[in-house]
């Protein structure tokens, strides 16, 4: 038996975690700007943020296993942090290259962002070795991307919109019924 409600505490806690990691990416980096090079910036916020992701995302999953929850409940959580650990990654990367994109540079310069996709490769280079050959891989690439960018805003969006309600407050009554 899987309990959705702990599955749905833990993809609220994703969505937190994806939208906190893009923005204090985005400000990191920003603030290294006043400090050093874009790139330079880049290769010192981005390693250890990718770091404490993936930390952070680890022990919400071992958080889960250790908790009292069904069998079922701890596999589905484990199956979406293997899912979800790419795309999670992918909202500190993406900080990077939409500020890169905005500053008119390229970011493949960056040594943290060409490690982060060597790294990515040789998780995606064999899954598409095994499906084909050619341009697979580079197919699978920016599918990964799209897909994690439609994930964390898909999940940032689920996040927020709850709040927005509330800060709007409630709907008018209806006068005419």
């Amino acid at each position: 038996m899987i309990r959705l409600a702990h599955l749905k505490r833990r993809l609220g806690q994703y969505a937190a975690l994806w939208v906190a990691a893009f923005l204090l990416s985005g400000a990191a980096i920003l603030v290294g700007l006043t400090l050093a090079d874009l790139m330079d910036a880049i290769d010192a916020v981005l390693p250890p943020l990718l770091a404490l992701t993936a930390l952070a995302l680890g022990g919400a999953v071992v958080a889960s296993l250790v908790a009292r929850e069904t069998l079922g409940t701890k596999l589905a959580v484990l199956l979406l942090g293997l899912l979800l650990v790419l795309p999670s990654l992918w909202a500190r990367v993406s900080a990077a290259v939409a500020i890169a994109f905005f500053a008119d540079r390229s970011i493949e310069y960056s040594a943290a962002y060409a490690g982060f996709q060597i790294g990515v490769a040789r998780i995606l280079f064999p899954i598409s070795q095994a499906l084909g050959d050619g341009d697979l891989f580079g197919r699978v690439w920016r599918a990964f991307q799209w897909v994690s960018t439609v994930v964390g805003f898909l999940s940032a969006a689920a996040r927020v919109w709850p709040m927005l309600r509330r800060l709007l407050g409630p709907e008018p009554a209806d006068e005419g019924a």
